[in-house]
């Protein structure tokens, strides 16, 4: 997990996670953006193994539940295969504002890349009892409440809150039923 003191330790549990944009730009707000962090989640789900419990993407970050077998490497490749996927499609649409603030807020031992989308680490949290996962995901669900973009979670279209009180979601998640 690159420089990050932010580590998992036991692969057994599922871990809350958080993934923020360089610098805080809004990348999200762009539809097209946030459908490849969307079917790249999907893709975890039906090809790789990884249980999504829930997420919430909002204009600059995500906060998502996740469990997998080797949970640091399934976070570093779905951020760097996203980061790819969202610079070929500003590049794609001519999005130069935004990809001129992804080189200016690059970090300098970043050498690998003209950009850097992804801030370093994850930040997980263990959940190791169903107080801890219900309280992740109740913080998940209300964070766009919180912000003050809708009344309710399940308004925001972009959580797994819809999943979880019956209603369509954009993706399928693993539901936790404690």
């Amino acid at each position: 997990m690159g420089r990050s003191r932010f580590k998992f330790y036991e692969q057994h549990y599922p871990y809350f996670v958080t993934c923020s944009i360089l610098d805080g730009i809004s990348l999200f707000s762009d539809p097209e953006l946030a459908s490849i962090v969307l079917n790249s989640l999907e893709f975890l789900q039906t090809e790789a193994s990884v249980l999504v419990n829930g997420f919430v993407l909002m204009e600059n970050h995500m906060h998502m539940v996740i469990q997998s077998e080797h949970p640091g490497q399934t976070l570093k490749n779905f951020k760097s295969y996203t980061a790819k996927c969202m610079i070929n499609s500003l590049e794609q649409r001519r999005r130069t504002l935004l990809l001129k603030k992804l080189r200016f807020h690059k970090k300098l031992h970043k050498r690998q890349s003209k950009y850097q989308v992804w801030e370093e680490g994850g930040y997980p949290k263990q959940i190791d009892s169903a107080k801890k996962m219900i309280s992740c995901l109740d913080y998940i669900h209300y964070n766009p409440v919180k912000a003050g973009f809708v009344d309710t979670p399940e308004h925001w279209r972009y959580s797994s809150a819809r999943n979880y009180n019956s209603m369509n979601g954009l993706i399928t998640v693993s539901k936790y039923v404690g």
